[in-house]
């Protein structure tokens, strides 16, 4: 199978050393009870409204403990995970303990306040995510995947230490609080600047195009840190950008090029992921588009949707990636070939896949106010119809009831899912400090939303295979870096 995966360990002596079996144990545990403390304050700040804070240093916010639960939940899971699938590994303590520090630098960049405070956490979450990628030592290719990782995160945390000290410079405060509340008085080169850093380091960190190497380089990492890389890691520039909105919002042409940035890797990473051949190369391109969407909802305005958005992709991403082996078992070549020949949607199955979409927007928009008005609202509506018309689509085609039961369950289904993402999308930006911003509807907006129309349609229809060129970009643009590349069997035994 290729794909993110640890080197086999069959044949390979047990750890035997005294914490072999200790620290796992300890380190799960210990993160489980983080995720129940963090869910004790989470609740006390939606009951009570309580803030904590250490003036100058740490703020915690909404988004801290929404953070908190998020990523102690994630990565309590991915810790269990592991205890299976690294047993009897000589490098299963090292791999804890880094998992655990990630989790550690993550918690506490989310809550950190002081701009040197929380560029030296950006730093630490990256360097540990590098050393998770190449955590096995004598695998060449695993330790050039982690070189390539940590040249593209030290690229992006220099970019947000021009960032930091840009807006350190403009408003003299040392707090992203501080910064946020002076936001104001932003503006001229040094605010286009720090906002121009801000946004290039947190399309690095989210692997958007065309920083999206590193992410499809990194196929040396252990499944559960693959797990946690695509559910949790990937998501801070979202984080990043939803920091510092007061930033980013000064200006709604910076907005606008960052609604852009957005959509072009949300339509790219489906072009790449149309040209994957293994599932777990198909997962990665598909996290390379879901990202340009988190971007771009923040982009248009929409910090508590960019928000929700990272949180629902991290349950997903993190299952698909946990349960990727299940489908080298259950895939064969003849169910392949069935499965495309009955891709094909009929009449009556476009058409209820279409209303289900059309009714799903309007759902949302009579429980969230947005896309009443002709502003970005509009936009984001329409990104929810055009997800729930996919998805009721994909459910037509393959779900193995009867026809009449088919078409009947499709809304039955996916009208309860868009409530409670609605709802899920309103909780969450009430938890936010920063509200939303929306902006005037451009000709961009109306070339993006049919630039989407356009992607989808050609290749669903499978249009953009008849280019040989457009083939062999897309294929060079899904390549990792070439000295990460297996070319023997014998590179893949450590043993």
């Amino acid at each position: 199978m290729s794909g993110h995966s640890s080197k086999p360990t069959v044949g390979a002596l047990p750890d035997t050393t005294a914490d072999s079996s200790f620290v796992p144990v300890a380190l799960t545990w210990l993160v489980w009870s983080l995720f129940v403390a963090s869910i004790v304050v989470l609740i006390a700040r939606i009951r009570f409204g309580a803030a904590w804070e250490i003036p100058g240093l740490v703020a915690i916010d909404g988004l801290t403990v929404l953070m908190w639960v998020v990523v102690t939940f994630f990565s309590g899971i991915v810790h269990s995970y592991s205890r299976r699938y690294m047993a009897g590994s000589t490098h299963k303590t090292g791999f804890f303990l880094a998992m655990f520090g990630f989790t550690a630098a993550v918690m506490a960049l989310v809550a950190a306040d002081h701009v040197a405070l929380f560029g030296f956490l950006w730093v630490a979450m990256g360097l540990v995510m590098a050393e998770l990628i190449g955590i096995t030592e004598g695998w060449k290719q695993a330790q050039a995947a982690a070189t390539v990782a940590r040249k593209y995160f030290i690229a992006s945390s220099v970019l947000l230490g021009i960032a930091l000290t840009a807006l350190w410079w403009a408003t003299g405060s040392t707090t992203v609080s501080g910064i946020g509340a002076a936001a104001d008085t932003l503006g001229g080169s040094v605010w286009l600047v720090a906002a121009g850093a801000l946004v290039l380091a947190a399309m690095i960190q989210s692997a958007l195009i065309p920083f999206h190497n590193w992410l499809l380089s990194s196929m040396t990492a252990p499944t559960p840190a693959s797990a946690l890389m695509h559910a949790g890691f990937v998501n801070a520039g979202g984080i990043l950008l939803t920091r510092f909105a007061p930033v980013i919002t000064v200006d709604s042409t910076l907005m606008l090029a960052v609604v852009a940035v957005g959509a072009a890797s949300a339509g790219g990473g489906k072009l790449l992921k149309s040209v994957q051949t293994d599932i777990k190369g198909k997962l990665g391109c598909s996290t390379v588009g879901q990202m340009g969407f988190m971007i771009m909802q923040a982009g248009l305005g929409f910090f508590g949707a960019a928000i929700t958005h990272l949180i629902l992709h991290g349950f997903y991403k993190a299952y698909q990636f946990l349960s990727s082996g299940e489908q080298v078992e259950h895939t064969s070549p003849s169910e392949t070939t069935e499965h495309t020949i009955g891709r094909m949607t009929s009449a009556v199955g476009f058409v209820v896949a279409l209303l289900t979409g059309l009714a799903g927007g309007v759902v949302f928009t009579v429980l969230t106010g947005k896309g009443a008005s002709v502003d970005s609202g509009l936009l984001l509506t329409f990104f929810v119809v055009f997800t729930t018309l996919h998805a009721a689509r994909s459910a037509v085609q393959h779900t193995s009831l009867p026809t009449l039961a088919r078409y009947g369950t499709v809304p039955l289904v996916f009208f309860p899912a868009i409530v409670v993402y609605a709802v899920v999308y309103e909780g969450v930006s009430g938890l936010l400090a920063v509200g939303t911003a929306t902006t005037e509807l451009t000709l961009l907006h109306v070339v993006i939303a049919v630039g989407f129309v356009g992607i989808y349609v050609a290749i669903e229809t499978g249009v953009h295979e008849h280019s040989q060129r457009l083939y062999v970009a897309l294929l060079n643009a899904t390549q990792p870096s070439s000295n990460t590349l297996l070319t023997s069997t014998e590179d893949y035994n450590e043993y």
